[in-house]
């Protein structure tokens, strides 16, 4: 039986591959090259850190792990409205990642908040 946390590992690893993706699509501009090398890390990188917080050795540690995850879909979200700023990839193109790299935050900040008041009261 998997998992529940399991669900929004691979969602965050299907993201992970959309990232790629747009990644690929974006022009070879300089701001285009430089809005994927910024995407390309802060937007893979939330999946292999939720999988490290899953492992993590205390609640202190699973929620550091949790908020850097956090933080780099907060991170990829600017890139992406960038992207639709700059007029990079068209509207069409990047509303479903918008909608759902927001959805991925709205998500992992409950976790930390939740995380955060289960183990105030713990203590």
């Amino acid at each position: 039986m998997a998992r529940h946390g399991d669900d929004l590992e691979d969602r965050l690893l299907e993201f992970a591959a959309r990232v790629g993706k747009v990644v690929d699509a974006l022009p070879k501009s300089r701001l285009g090259s430089h809005i994927s090398g910024q995407l390309v890390r802060s937007g893979t990188s939330p999946a292999a850190n939720y999988a490290e917080a899953c492992a993590a050795e205390s609640k202190r540690d699973f929620i550091h792990k949790l908020g850097i995850a956090l933080k780099e879909l907060r991170e990829t979200r600017v890139w992406i409205k960038l992207i639709l700023k700059a007029e990079l990839l068209s509207a069409s193109q990047m509303s479903d990642m918008l909608d759902e790299v927001s959805q991925l935050c709205n998500i992992l900040g409950k976790s930390v908040v939740t995380a955060k008041a289960n183990q105030s009261k713990r203590n």
